[in-house]
């Protein structure tokens, strides 16, 4: 069986040739292939673009099953991470920075579920029944990690291991920035835990005001709302809303590298 020639679809969230030679290099192609790689990338961007289910995939991409089985297998192997995490440094390079930050950001977004998804509670703050995205990211805006969890769990509490896993995959973080809400707690368990200290940014006014930092992970926030896979938490397992949201942001990443 021969590997079938690309096919462009033309759809809009399909990979550009400028953004596809981005990341050509992790995705080989094998001699056995039936399906070209750039296809089976193509159907998983238009998915989460879109915020179709996987059986209502156009017919122009490879069967839904195909697609699906090509996420799941990149998925278990670290694959989207390890792409995602180069295309960060990238990104930073282009930018006139060092390529892994020393600065990271955190904060939290609470999503409500549809399905009786694992890990579910509710935020009664913000009173949704559902999950919350803890991401940080450096002061880019560049998502440098997430944990999904259920939402009644404190940001004090959860925070820890979003920066755990940031700062395991970023050695070069040497400070934390959050707001009112993760001080204290999440202050001793960083300083506990990596040995490194945390700002925490203060409201000064009553009212809404753009804090310093902060604006930077309240923008990553919303660049989510630009995939419609992401406006509600639709998956079954956290892993998997953790990696719609980074498979989200790489491809906002290769849109603004392909640019120029």
């Amino acid at each position: 069986m021969h590997t079938k020639d690309y096919q462009p679809t033309g759809y809009p969230s399909d990979l550009t040739d400028a953004e596809w030679e981005l990341i050509a290099e992790y995705f080989p192609q094998g001699p056995n292939s039936e399906h070209h790689k750039r296809s089976l990338i193509n159907g998983v961007m238009y998915l989460v673009d879109n915020g179709c289910k996987w059986r209502a995939l156009p017919h122009e991409y490879p069967p839904y099953s195909t697609v699906h089985s090509f996420y799941r297998r990149a998925k278990l192997s670290g694959l989207w991470e390890k792409v995602l995490k180069a295309t960060v440094e990238r990104s930073r390079l282009k930018a006139g920075r060092n390529a892994t930050p020393s600065y990271g950001i955190v904060d939290s977004q609470s999503v409500k579920t549809v399905y009786a998804s694992d890990d579910r509670g509710i935020d009664g703050g913000k009173k949704i029944k559902g999950r919350k995205r803890h991401i940080i990211v450096d002061t880019l805006g560049n998502l440098l990690a997430i944990v999904v969890h259920a939402a009644n769990i404190h940001d004090t509490k959860s925070g820890i291991k979003a920066a755990k896993q940031a700062f395991e995959k970023y050695p070069s973080i040497s400070k934390f920035c959050g707001d009112e809400g993760y001080r204290k707690s999440f202050e001793l368990d960083v300083l506990t835990e990596l040995g490194l200290s945390v700002d925490i940014s203060e409201r000064i006014k009553p009212q809404f005001v753009v804090l310093p930092k902060r604006w930077v992970v309240e923008r990553a926030f919303a660049w989510f709302g630009h995939s419609r896979r992401l406006s509600k938490d639709f998956e079954i397992r956290t892993d998997s809303a953790e990696t719609m949201a980074k498979i989200s942001h790489l491809h906002l990443l290769l849109r603004r590298l392909a640019l120029g």
